[in-house]
């Protein structure tokens, strides 16, 4: 005679044959990963794991170049930093440039992709002209641009006095010197233009033809349907774009910092600039370990924080809120 089992009788676990599998393509998706990202790992631990960590043993000490020589000197260094005005002028000017530069290059490369993604024909060869100014050399970008931005003579105010309007002097005022970076800045904003390119190509067109027939209109669907759907990419550029900007280096010094014997502007010198300026012009590598330390720690503690706040606002495919 067969006995029925009690009600309350725990489920049976699957078997592990039945789990494994599971397992498995797991452990095999995990290993290809780790595949693909080990070229920038190994790069990393050879190239700059050791140096980050000499760097922080230097920056405890006072280093001398000619004799390899670092003698402890405690958190002197630190202390140092802030006693320096021209350090606490230096992260001025580039949280100043970061808060300019960042939503000017969203908005800048976000209106570029979707105007490459509305195009049809032709669209291959758009792209291309498109992210062409990402591939010119920093170098030669800077001479462009200081013809165009010269005050007298460049092109830029030479079309703003076609309308009447004198132009400013954006190498020599320090009211436009930050503008005129960010100008040459905007220039390479191709890199972030083509990941908002690919967000916008991954967003379902049958959203919009269900918005356009409830009435609403493209305002409508760029904010309901088009912002929601792509704000993992603005979300990740954000965290990109801030990071190279309190970094920012190269900009300032083609335009401003490549004569050592010219007077530049106050407010074109950034942090990079003035770290550059101490470990490679004064020699001092102790103190400029010490300011780069302190930049990475600042730039953590800013990603942390974009990304506690951030998360609340993307929406992530699948994810239930």
């Amino acid at each position: 005679m067969k006995t029925e089992p009690a009600a309350d009788a725990a489920p049976r676990r699957p078997a592990r044959s039945q789990r494994r599998p599971h397992k498995k393509y797991n452990r095999r998706e995990a290993l290809a990963g780790y595949l693909f990202i080990s070229p920038w790992i190994i790069g990393f631990l050879v190239f700059m794991l050791g140096a980050m960590v000499y760097s922080l043993v230097i920056s405890f000490s006072r280093y001398n170049l000619a004799t390899n020589v670092a003698k402890p000197a405690g958190t002197t260094n630190y202390a140092l930093l802030f006693d320096d005005p021209k350090v606490a002028a230096s992260l001025a000017n580039t949280l100043f440039y970061a808060v300019m530069a960042v939503p000017l290059e969203i908005c800048v490369a976000l209106g570029l992709a979707l105007l490459l993604n509305q195009v049809g024909r032709g669209a291959g060869f758009f792209r291309t002209v498109y992210y062409l100014p990402k591939m010119t050399p920093s170098v030669a970008t800077a001479a462009v641009f200081l013809l165009l931005l010269n005050g007298n003579t460049g092109a830029i105010n030479q079309a703003l006095r076609f309308f009447g309007i004198t132009g400013p002097q954006w190498l020599i005022d320090p009211a436009w010197v930050k503008p005129s970076i960010v100008l040459m800045t905007l220039w390479g904003v191709s890199g972030t233009m083509v990941i908002f390119l690919a967000a916008l190509k991954s967003v379902p067109k049958d959203l919009y033809e269900v918005a356009a027939l409830d009435g609403a209109g493209p305002v409508r669907q760029f904010f309901s349907i088009t912002v929601p759907m792509i704000s993992g990419a603005i979300f990740f550029n954000v965290i990109v774009l801030t990071i190279a900007a309190l970094q920012v280096f190269d900009q300032a010094y083609l335009l401003f910092w490549r004569d050592q014997t010219s007077t530049s502007p106050e407010a074109s010198l950034f942090y990079g600039i003035y770290l550059f300026q101490q470990a490679f012009r004064e020699f001092n590598f102790g103190f400029a370990s010490a300011m780069a330390w302190v930049l990475f720690v600042l730039i953590l503690l800013i990603s942390l924080l974009q990304v506690r706040i951030g998360n609340k606002f993307v929406y992530y495919e699948g994810e239930k809120r």
